[in-house]
């Protein structure tokens, strides 16, 4: 008898232990669903914020060099929006002032001149 208790007592303890595991996991997939509507949330805010801050033009310009520089434009469009909200820029915000304020964030190239002896 006591083996068998033995048994039993071992498998509840296994499933008591699944069953924590299970609720751990729920509880993680909770947290990343949440984190993702969030992340979601802020994408379609930004978004609509950027509507109404750049012209169709401008916004091309972005999507475009997206493309090829994502975290360049991500912090560009923070800073448009920042300065939006701030009433620093005037709206809205066309391709030449775009192209003038990448110009300014990409900063200067660094040239490489070679010379042959």
């Amino acid at each position: 008898m006591t083996e068998l208790d033995d048994i039993r007592r071992r498998r509840m303890e296994e499933l008591k232990q699944q069953q924590l595991a299970q609720q751990q996991q729920g509880v993680n997939l909770q947290q990343m669903q949440q984190e993702q509507e969030m992340r979601e949330r802020y994408e379609a805010e930004k978004k609509q914020a950027l509507k109404q801050i750049l012209t169709p033009e401008a916004r091309q310009r972005l999507a475009n060099l997206r493309l090829t520089k994502p975290e360049l434009v991500n912090s560009i469009e923070v800073q448009l929006i920042q300065l939006a909200q701030a009433k620093r820029i005037q709206l809205p915000v066309t391709d030449d002032i775009l192209k003038q304020i990448l110009r300014e964030a990409s900063g200067k190239k660094r040239e490489i001149h070679i010379t042959r002896k």
